[in-house]
């Protein structure tokens, strides 16, 4: 005798079973299938275009309040407009547009050190887009894939300027852009003049065409910070990419380009002697 019994009435009670352990799982289905119907409607709601993403998912910081610290928030979240309502209404914060690296968003630290130093900081999110392939592999820290990511890069700076322009506490003549590694690279090639001064690190300037060069007007103050044995830029890795960006500075009365030497390392931020001079740097240009 098996473990539904060898009878008919048995049998039929093993249908039933059966039965109803497929009704079980086509309610289980069912369930599962508005439960994915359920979120792919909360994604049509938000009807925001990419470019609209990256800001809207942009890292915020702020400069602290009284004896409190900086605050970290996403872009119009309750943190981020109770510390604005701390502000008088005649307050107007310098801001650094910084643009973040081909795998996002990093470098919480030195955010916060510009807050404390006076700047907000504003950091879309490029990875915020639907559409958003990778233009590097940073498992084999190499990049050049997926061009055409350039080219959003340069959309979002224009986007974010126009966003900044509708608000009320940035101080519109002490607008700064900071890129790091991809977001070096939009942050050369970017040709608008509304940015005081530029920080461009952990690239080079080097490469072919789509990426070589610095794109600023002459007279936009540019310092760039890279490693000398930056592993992303290797020969064994890239053609061409080896080199500085002071390379390009020529006809930059107040630009400066450093190469830190020692090991093969991507990132500047691990020093906070680097992260000081960049903030000298930024407050040295500020206007007023």
């Amino acid at each position: 005798m098996g473990e539904f019994g060898s009878n008919v009435e048995t049998r039929s009670g093993t249908v039933t079973v059966r039965r109803r352990s497929t009704i079980l799982g086509r309610g289980m289905f069912l369930i599962g299938l508005l439960i994915l119907s359920a979120c792919e409607n909360i994604e049509l709601l938000d009807d925001r275009s990419d470019i609209e993403r990256t800001w809207g998912e942009a890292v915020v910081a702020l400069p602290p309040v009284g004896p409190d610290g900086p605050v970290l928030a996403r872009m119009n979240d309750r943190q981020m407009q109770k510390q604005v309502a701390q502000y008088g209404p005649a307050t107007r914060l310098p801001v650094v547009l910084y643009m973040h690296g081909c795998t996002g968003i990093g470098n919480f630290l030195f955010f916060e050190r510009l807050a404390k130093a006076g700047f907000a900081v504003i950091v879309p999110d490029s990875l915020a887009r639907q559409f958003r392939p990778l233009q590097c592999d940073p498992e084999t820290q190499t990049g050049g894939f997926n061009r055409f990511v350039y080219e959003f890069r340069q959309t979002e700076i224009a986007y974010a300027l126009d966003q900044m322009a509708k608000i009320s506490w940035i101080d519109q003549r002490n607008l700064f852009l900071v890129g790091t590694s991809e977001g070096g690279v939009a942050t050369a090639l970017y040709r608008g003049h509304e940015f005081r001064a530029r920080v461009i690190t952990q690239w080079t300037c080097n490469g072919a065409p789509i990426v070589e060069g610095i794109a600023a007007p002459p007279h936009i103050p540019i310092l760039s910070i890279v490693k000398a044995g930056d592993p992303w830029y290797g020969v064994d890795r890239t053609r061409g990419q080896q080199g500085h960006c002071g390379q390009f500075m020529d006809g930059r009365p107040h630009s400066r380009s450093i190469v830190i030497g020692g090991g093969a390392r991507h990132d500047v931020y691990d020093s906070l002697e680097n992260t000081e001079i960049i903030v000298r740097f930024l407050t040295e240009h500020k206007n007023g």
